[in-house]
């Protein structure tokens, strides 16, 4: 009986929370072959996936393991233990301040929906020091700034050996700014989680559930996400408005954070690592790049034809412009080109 009520008070003030993105897939199965069928704690996942990707993939390959019943996340359901909810396509999944899940169409985050520092975050604002949050194999920088949060309200930070990872971006991003509590293979973090667990268990029948102050800027980001709503006078107390603009809406930023531990944010809220930022930003480049490129194809096009027919305009002015679109195609293509063999940095879902 005593057992079952340690059992019952890691129910109710703990909570896994695991972010993944390109390799995530082996990584998870890994992971949660480690974990048991009745795992006191429930695990909430976002892995990064397209909008128009299957998601019932995903979670058959998780049930296949035998080990916790994977379920898509619905909002409004309660946390259960020994259950993995998974984040479902082109939606973020939240821990509302009832600690139910929250499931919405908010902004993307790090040019992700479902993305990984919303659900960082709100764990962080619900559980406190309750959180066990884990940070997996990919790209860029998604979930850094979610351990930052989990950090800074007293929860545990484990992160993938960034040797062992696929893709080591996230790891090693959180490493490089976070002073993560482990960084150990994922061979290793069955038996390190059980541990954990029971610690915090002890610690909280021995001193009592107490929970240190939630700091302001992580209070605020979390109701953002949670109501999917901003507001000018929300956003200016996170920082200061930057001569750029959102590259999802077309907004002011917002430089949120220190130089060394920036980020951005518009008031319609979608956000931003630098990284994320950049990597948006050279995307919407490319995209008008190869609009610009088919316009001016068009427009030769079209002045060969008037140029043959003389419809309007003398012949030599329409074989002037002819070879002056060229110029311009000419030019485009070699800015595309070279683009191409530097190579991109998008995600793969």
């Amino acid at each position: 009986m005593k057992e079952s009520n340690k059992t019952n008070k890691a129910e109710n003030s703990q909570v896994v929370v695991i972010g993944t993105s390109a390799g995530g897939l082996d990584a998870l199965k890994e992971l949660l072959s480690q974990l048991p069928k009745d795992f006191p704690l429930p695990v909430l996942i976002v892995k990064h996936i397209s909008p128009d990707a299957i998601g019932n993939i995903l979670l058959d390959e998780l049930n296949k393991l035998d080990t916790l019943k994977c379920e898509h996340a619905k909002s409004g359901n309660e946390l259960k233990p020994g259950t993995a909810y998974l984040a479902p396509s082109d939606h973020h999944l939240l821990i509302g301040s009832d600690r139910k899940m929250l499931v919405t169409k908010g902004a993307h985050e790090n040019r992700s929906r479902p993305a990984i520092d919303p659900l960082f975050r709100s764990a962080a604002v619900a559980f406190g020091a309750g959180v066990i949050g884990i940070l997996l194999t990919g790209y860029l920088d998604d979930g850094t700034s979610g351990m930052k949060a989990i950090k800074k309200c007293g929860g545990t930070c484990i992160v993938q050996d960034p040797e062992e990872a696929e893709y080591p971006d996230m790891p090693r991003n959180a490493l490089n700014n976070i002073k993560v509590d482990y960084c150990l293979s994922i061979a290793e973090m069955g038996a390190l989680i059980s541990k954990i667990i029971s610690q915090k268990s002890s610690q909280k029948d021995s001193h009592g559930e107490k929970r240190q102050a939630i700091p302001e800027d992580i209070l605020i980001e979390a109701k953002i996400a949670e109501r999917v709503l901003s507001d000018l006078s929300s956003v200016n107390k996170l920082g200061d408005q930057v001569p750029f603009n959102c590259p999802g809406c077309g907004g002011v930023l917002w430089k949120v954070g220190k130089d060394d531990d920036s980020r951005f944010r518009c008031h319609t809220g979608h956000a931003y690592t630098e990284a994320s930022l950049l990597a948006e930003q050279t995307k919407k480049i490319e995209e008008t790049m190869w609009t610009a490129l088919r316009m001016f194809e068009e427009n030769k096009n079209l002045l060969t034809e008037m140029a043959r027919g003389n419809q309007g305009v003398g012949s030599k002015t329409a074989q002037e412009r002819v070879k002056m679109s060229q110029t311009h195609i000419d030019r485009i293509r070699a800015i595309l080109k070279t683009g191409e063999n530097e190579g991109g940095d998008d995600m793969p879902s």
